[in-house]
């Protein structure tokens, strides 16, 4: 990067405040942190964003002179954004201005063509946000999340296929990965100018990237620490070329 001045990276997570589940407060600490610390080294300046606590308004306010945008995990989408029902198995607590802020944000980056990286709910915000549906639950024994444990036991690792085509397997520099899941959700149907990327054994979505623009989304989680190799660096660098570009 060039300049004396970092570009910006806005981290957009759904809330700061946790109070009625201490645990996964301080799981969330630790992975916001590492993805902080890896964008540092990376190069960027971050600024640390919470979609729910701030509202749609003052979130676009707060990103607009982000340079890219890193959309974090959490909650799931409330169903009314994707055409979904409520009901479902493993439904977890929803947090619908945060979901209203993180889409206005992600539909924003699509017309500007400002680099976009979701990571996990992010992931599934992209797909939502243009146009997209998802997968509600992907059942009681799936390979993506393992339930009934502490949440610091929730990540589960498994093998996914990256398309040898694709911009996120050049940026990672393989075809198969070992990587950290804890999803019980998946992308269903497509947005607009999206293709998957990536898929686990069992045909989940893992990977989306646009066909034009500079906007990828994983379903497992790269910041986790039992992830095995420089994922998140890999990630976070392919996003610094993408702002050069965009800014040239």
């Amino acid at each position: 990067m060039q300049g004396h001045v970092s570009p910006m990276l806005a981290l957009v997570e759904v809330t700061r405040f946790r109070e009625d589940d201490q645990a996964y407060h301080e799981y969330v600490q630790i992975l916001v942190g590492r993805t902080i610390a890896a964008a540092e080294r990376a190069g960027w300046r971050v600024t640390r964003l919470a979609a729910h606590d701030l509202g749609t308004d003052a979130l676009l306010a707060s990103t607009d002179g982000a340079s890219a945008v890193v959309i974090m995990g959490g909650a799931d989408i409330d169903p009314a954004q994707y055409g979904g029902t409520t009901g479902y198995r493993a439904e977890g607590q929803h947090f619908p201005e945060a979901d209203r802020a993180q889409l206005a944000v992600a539909r924003r980056a699509a017309e500007r063509g400002t680099p976009l990286l979701g990571i996990c709910r992010g992931h599934q915000i992209i797909n939502v946000a243009l146009g997209g549906t998802l997968v509600q639950d992907l059942g009681e024994h799936s390979a993506h999340r393992n339930e009934g444990v502490p949440v610091d036991e929730s990540m589960t690792p498994h093998e996914v296929e990256l398309d040898a085509s694709s911009a996120l397997a050049f940026r990672l520099g393989a075809r198969h990965l070992q990587v950290q899941s804890a999803h019980h959700q998946s992308v269903g149907e497509l947005g607009e100018g999206l293709r998957a990327v990536a898929w686990a054994s069992d045909g989940t979505v893992e990977a989306i990237e646009h066909r034009t623009l500079p906007i990828t989304g994983v379903q497992w989680h790269p910041e986790d620490p039992g992830t095995v190799d420089d994922q998140l660096g890999l990630l976070l660098g392919g996003l610094a070329r993408e702002a050069e570009r965009a800014a040239a």
